[in-house]
């Protein structure tokens, strides 16, 4: 091997106190998230060990509106930014209706997809014209949004 050449890299095991410091929260935290099934850890015989793509995978990121051009840029699951563009099909195209559109327009009330896969885990993201989609919906009602906390209090 040359020495300019780098071996390749052994994937990295973190203990529950390194899981702990890489997520910056206390051992307790990582030990409740186990219990509660938020985190995705393996034993290797007594030990328990995470990878740290099971730690960055706890991780919640919230964006900002300036971010949303960029969510078909990078895959949701495992962040990877290798993406195949396509369309989702079935036995015709496969197109989102709102549930309830505008009574009277000129517009099919059709909205188109698109969809992305990551090459690296096969997560399909379906994105759909959100222009056309506000062209259909009905203007919100000052009650609306009390009905829909209510049913979904009822669900």
């Amino acid at each position: 091997m040359e020495p300019n050449e780098s071996a390749p890299t052994k994937k990295k095991w973190y203990s529950i106190g390194e899981a702990a410091e890489y997520l910056d929260v206390g051992e307790p935290t990582v030990y409740r998230w186990m219990r509660e099934g938020k985190i995705t850890y393996r034993k290797v015989g007594d030990s328990t060990r995470f990878w740290q793509e099971d730690l960055d995978s706890v991780m919640q990121v919230f964006h900002s509106e300036k971010d949303v051009a960029k969510a078909r840029d990078v895959c949701p699951i495992c962040r990877h930014t290798e993406l195949v563009e396509g369309k989702v099909r079935g036995t015709g195209l496969v197109y989102f209706v709102p549930k309830k559109t505008k009574f009277w327009t000129l517009k099919d009330s059709y909205v188109e997809t698109k969809a992305w896969m990551c090459t690296r885990c096969g997560t399909i993201s379906w994105f759909g014209n959100t222009a056309k989609l506000a062209t259909l919906r009905l203007p919100p009602h000052p009650g609306d949004a009390d009905k829909r906390k209510a049913d979904s209090e009822q669900a």
